[in-house]
């Protein structure tokens, strides 16, 4: 006949390997506690040490000059190169401190995914810089394009500049986030569609705009040995001596004013030529 087990044994055994188990749960948290209370400290002192060392080398120069940009200004945010490094190393040390806790804690899955983290915080770095770069050189493109325009009375030269900023810092996010590890393929798609369908509604308005300039210069092919000045003519029932002819405008001199008249006039109207 079989003996039955012992059911005292067999609770005394199972009790006892349940106060083993929490016995070593709760070591292993109060380790855990404690490296994460050491990581956080450490954090902090870090991230103090870094910032006084970047506003005592003058870094936050850099970030006074972004923060004059134009584009930043509509933000509304102040940007201080030295509190952001000063977060970012707190970020960092305090995730690294969290991915030894969760191993003391034995808890892979936490562990793993706080490593993710640590791993991803230096291609943010580069990327940052990245796009920081970005920002100055479209900022210096931008000025040099508004000051070209300004040269050459172009109206609309602090507009085309913003549009150049804008089209350069775009492209430079799209490299910093590929630099980051960031699937950019849907983004640059887009902004290809973007960028051609820009470049097409440019082409047609510009065509549409430049048409008028484009007869008048023709025009002048046509009228540069016909009329010169100093002739006496009538065109559009306005009689007089034109004073000046380039390849754009006609003006003609009358008794009491100027007139000014567009080139191509000289082909779409009626024109009498008076012996002097």
């Amino acid at each position: 006949m079989n003996k039955l087990p012992n059911l005292k044994e067999i609770l005394l055994e199972t009790f006892q390997k349940l106060i083993e188990q929490f016995s070593t749960f709760t070591s292993n948290l109060i380790g855990s506690l404690v490296i994460v209370l050491i990581g956080f400290l450490m954090a902090k002192l870090a991230s103090l040490i870094l910032r006084n060392v970047i506003s005592k080398i003058g870094l936050d120069k850099i970030g006074e000059r972004l923060n004059r940009i134009d584009a930043v200004k509509k933000f509304n945010v102040e940007i201080k190169l030295s509190a952001i490094a000063g977060n970012i190393i707190y970020i960092f040390i305090v995730l690294f401190f969290l991915v030894t806790a969760a191993d003391k804690l034995g808890v892979p899955a936490i562990s793993n995914m706080f490593l993710m983290l640590v791993n991803f915080i230096p291609k943010l770095i580069s990327a940052s810089i990245m796009i920081l770069a970005g920002v100055f050189l479209a900022d210096y493109i931008r000025s040099f394009i508004v000051s070209v325009c300004k040269s050459f009375n172009v109206a609309s030269g602090k507009l085309i500049g913003t549009g150049v900023f804008f089209f350069l810092l775009l492209i430079t996010v799209i490299a910093a986030l590929g630099q980051a590890g960031i699937n950019t393929t849907l983004l640059e798609s887009s902004f290809n569609i973007l960028v051609a369908g820009v470049v097409l509604a440019f082409s047609i308005g510009y065509g549409f705009a430049s048409k008028e300039i484009l007869l008048n210069i023709l025009s002048s092919f046509y009228s540069k040995n016909k009329f010169h000045e100093g002739q006496i003519i009538e065109v559009a029932g306005v009689k007089g001596e034109i004073m000046k002819i380039d390849n754009t405008t006609l003006i003609i001199k009358t008794e009491n004013a100027q007139t000014i008249f567009p080139l191509k006039i000289l082909q779409s109207e009626k024109v009498i030529i008076f012996d002097k």
